[in-house]
């Protein structure tokens, strides 16, 4: 049941939102089991479905056990689906348009201090093997603050260090341009004239980051590379390498940056996203006024 609707819907996802094939994927996967669940109700008219039997659908998955943000995502999908077929005629009225979507206990990014970043960069030693590369690596995450899926997939005719500045694809396929700050572009300047060039080989293509075996680097090796220099730098913290991009939204929000300026940076495509930060920098002042206030 509803695979023309599926299937239309999907097309009009992937050719006029641009919305990546992950979410396509996932979008498909909560429909089809809608459509599954309607077929057991003997439910086989979209014209007759009601907004009391997409709350029951919603009431039935989380009785199976789905998670509050897969039941959310499930219920985004009931309702974009749902006004796609009212704008496109299919259907004379959205019974999608109130169903409740369930909020999400929002969980505040773990961040470095600016000592603690600058004692995981400081701990790639000069004499550590692609120690240029490693250094670049950390420098650029910290510096511009990329998903590490971006990181990887940087190619060189995208960066312009004279400029500062790099180019990026994120989530959804979107592009954007990124400042790379001083020390950033320093280092990847000197991994890119010393230690690149000897890591490229016949199979090697145009990324920045490269591999001892000349590939493309990958996302594993970024976390190794994160979770073994945390530990020379004695960092008691968990680490990974989103942490990288956390600390850099947070310490911008901290040193006065604008909200809506941070949210282009980090490439969200909405500013609930980025304003996680701003509970981030006030949990952080909270900790100082505890600690340095006679009175706190």
């Amino acid at each position: 049941m509803l695979e023309p609707e599926i299937d239309s819907f999907l097309l009009f996802l992937a050719t006029e939102r641009g919305l990546s094939d992950n979410y396509q994927i996932s979008t498909r996967h909560s429909l089809e089991t809608f459509g599954k669940w309607l077929a057991a109700q003997a439910l086989t008219d979209l014209a007759a479905v009601e907004s009391g039997q997409l709350s029951d659908y919603l009431a039935h998955r989380k009785r199976a056990g789905l998670a509050a943000a897969s039941i959310k995502a499930e219920a985004i999908a009931l309702r974009i689906f749902f006004r796609f077929l009212v704008g496109r005629k299919q259907l004379a009225r959205d019974p999608a348009e109130f169903i409740a979507i369930p909020r999400i206990e929002r969980y505040l990014p773990d961040t470095l201090n600016i000592p603690d970043v600058e004692r995981l960069l400081g701990a790639v030693h000069e004499t550590d093997p692609q120690a240029l590369r490693n250094r670049a690596i950390f420098e650029l995450l910290y510096a511009s603050g990329l998903r590490i899926s971006e990181l990887c997939n940087a190619r060189l005719e995208n960066i312009d260090l004279d400029e500062g500045w790099i180019r990026v694809t994120g989530k959804g396929n979107k592009t954007r341009i990124v400042p790379v700050g001083g020390r950033a572009v320093e280092a990847i300047g000197r991994y890119l004239s010393i230690e690149r060039p000897k890591l490229v080989g016949p199979r090697s293509g145009a990324e920045i980051f490269l591999s001892v075996r000349g590939r493309k680097f990958t996302r594993a090796r970024v976390w190794q590379l994160v979770k073994q220099y945390a530990g020379i730098a004695g960092l008691e913290t968990n680490a990974y390498p989103h942490l990288l991009r956390h600390s850099f939204a947070t310490h911008l929000l901290s040193n006065g940056a604008d909200l809506r300026v941070i949210q282009e940076l980090l490439g969200h495509a909405d500013i609930s996203t980025t304003e996680i930060y701003t509970h981030v920098d006030q949990r952080r002042l909270k900790a100082v006024h505890k600690k340095f206030h006679p009175r706190a």
